[in-house]
């Protein structure tokens, strides 16, 4: 077992100077805290993964290649499959979200 306290994860990503601070790697499942600020660019490309978000706080619209935007708010849950194109775009709080990806 391995257990994580939120306050502890944002405090080394935000340590480590980059977005993304992974606190989890086993060989089936990734975990990490992914921060954007507002008004900031999601520099993101389509990943070899299944991946799953969870809004932790913040404000932004999710877009999806080939589907309707979404509202990315706390407590947004949003799935993307491997390979697919996706970024959070007008980001007007600044995000933190869990992120989870499969394998």
């Amino acid at each position: 077992m391995q257990a994580f306290e939120l306050e502890q994860l944002l405090e080394r990503q935000q340590a480590g100077e980059k977005p993304y601070h992974e606190f989890l790697r086993v060989d089936s499942l990734n975990a990490g805290i992914y921060v954007l600020p507002a008004a900031d660019e999601d520099p993101q490309k389509p990943h070899d993964q299944d991946e799953v978000y969870y809004v932790i706080s913040g404000e932004a619209t999710f877009a999806c290649d080939g589907q309707p935007d979404v509202p990315a708010r706390a407590g947004s849950i949003i799935y993307i499959e491997a390979g697919v194109g996706h970024r959070f775009v007008d980001i007007s709080e600044d995000l933190t979200i869990l992120v989870l990806f499969a394998g």
